[in-house]
């Protein structure tokens, strides 16, 4: 059934070119919505790349301040007061904010204002991350103030069934489940390079160990090293290597801990795509995703992939099928599950063809057409839409 085109405002404080998986996300439903006929501004922070304009119908950019510890990511800044005025002038029919800082706060309040109705998205979980960087004691303000910005929008959409039971444990309400998909033309294996893997030092027969992604604490990255070491103590006669793809605040560490683990930095579309395809095994230890989109990548570029039994991994892998999954935060079992899938070559290529025909289903049509749905059933409903009397301030007493 057609249905009349939105004019549809994205507010977020990461975006394509950037690198990581909210980016990626915001890329493609911006895409997706305008494919199918709706207008989308996109307020967001002003990136390097950018032109001096930023000011237009269908962009408006602000400054950003660089999160420390995270070299280009930002939080954006713009007043609710310069927001109020553009979509007074301008009004959108609704509202996605993906990022809860400073410009996502502004364009809540100003959305609120107006009346336009809000759709949020849950998609970092900066409450697990306070843990890994030793703020734990911020966990709880920082659990209350979410669980505010959310509880004034329509509905927050969560990408995973993991996420959604975490977050109504901890009381968030009205939780949508949109899920994410990929592109299984790009990321396909028939991207392999022969010429790549002798550049790592691997031949044909040889085993590449890869791992995809951001170079921080919350990503658990110091599983990866004993888990190389016991594939390679148990199978002697494998030649394997450890390669890394991303960058990250550990990445100088790590390359002096690990002088014989290669470091081939952040990569994008089809070199990206390349490096996928020439492993043989994903390893993704990390316990504090929302999704984890490189799961799904590594998935459709025919990877074994082995990782904790949550987010992305818990919705797209049957285990011994297409995967192998371990306990989250058991070492141990996810090292046994690495060892496992190189029993017998036979076991690592019928794992790695299942996953690809899996993963080749996720497209990312069916999720805007889902978007699409949670977008119009706001605008039909008008939920979370305050009188402009509306207390906008988070108690976090």
């Amino acid at each position: 059934m057609n249905t009349p085109p939105m004019r549809i405002t994205l507010v977020s404080e990461t975006f394509p070119p950037e690198i990581n998986g909210v980016a990626n996300t915001l890329g493609r439903l911006s895409d997706g919505l305008r494919s199918r006929g709706h207008q989308v501004e996109l307020v967001r922070p002003r990136q390097p790349s950018d032109s001096d304009t930023a000011h237009t119908d269908d962009l408006l950019l602000c400054r950003g301040w660089p999160v420390p510890g995270y070299p280009g990511l930002q939080w954006g800044e713009l007043s609710m007061h310069t927001l109020w005025r553009r979509w007074r002038r301008q009004r959108p029919d609704v509202l996605y904010i993906a990022t809860e800082g400073p410009l996502g706060l502004s364009a809540l309040r100003a959305a609120r204002r107006l009346g336009i109705p809000v759709v949020s998205g849950f998609h970092t979980n900066f409450a697990q991350y306070c843990g890994q960087y030793g703020l734990g004691l911020l966990t709880r303000m920082l659990t209350h103030y979410l669980r505010w910005f959310h509880r004034r929008t329509a509905i927050t959409l969560v990408p995973s069934a993991s996420q959604h039971m975490e977050l109504e444990r901890r009381g968030f309400e009205r939780l949508g489940l949109m899920a994410r998909g990929v592109d299984a033309c790009l990321f396909n294996p028939a991207r392999r390079s022969v010429a790549l893997r002798e550049q790592w030092g691997l031949g044909a027969d040889d085993i590449a160990l890869l791992y995809v992604g951001r170079i921080a604490a919350e990503k658990n990255l110091a599983l990866l090293r004993p888990c190389l070491l016991q594939l390679q103590k148990t199978y002697p006669q494998r030649r394997m290597r450890l390669i890394v793809v991303g960058d990250g605040p550990l990445r100088t560490n790590l390359e002096q801990q690990w002088p014989d683990t290669l470091f081939c930095g952040a990569q994008r579309g089809e070199v990206l795509a390349e490096h996928y395809a020439s492993g043989d095994m994903f390893l993704f230890p990390s316990l504090t995703e929302t999704f984890g989109n490189v799961v799904l990548e590594a998935l459709a570029s025919g990877l074994a992939v082995v990782a904790y039994d949550e987010a992305a991994a818990a919705q797209h892998i049957r285990h011994g099928h297409s995967g192998a999954l371990a306990m989250p935060g058991d070492q141990a079992a996810f090292i046994d599950a690495a060892c496992w899938l190189l029993e017998q070559d036979e076991t690592l290529r019928r794992v790695r063809l299942n996953a690809r025909q899996h993963a080749s289903r996720q497209g990312w049509p069916a999720i805007i057409e889902q978007f699409e749905g949670y977008l119009q059933q706001a605008c039909r409903e008008g939920m979370a839409v305050a009188s402009p009397s509306a207390r906008v301030t988070p108690d976090i007493s």
